[in-house]
């Protein structure tokens, strides 16, 4: 499985890269601070949609440790 893709890993206040929705054709990556996990299943296919605290929302790609 990819990175970002399991619910349990992912918690507010990690930086992570996303993929915003108009960013999906390109993969260009979006890095911030997550301020919310909008996506409610444990795991999902594309990423773990989560909100940052800029306010926009899209899917982990990539988790900064």
């Amino acid at each position: 499985m990819d990175e970002g893709t399991k619910r349990a890993d992912i918690k507010a206040g990690l930086t992570v890269s996303i993929v915003l929705k108009q960013d999906q054709r390109t993969g260009t990556l979006t890095k911030g601070i997550v301020r919310d996990l909008l996506t409610k299943s444990a795991t999902h296919p594309h990423g773990i949609k989560v909100r940052l605290e800029s306010g926009l929302v899209g899917r982990v790609k990539r988790i900064h440790r």
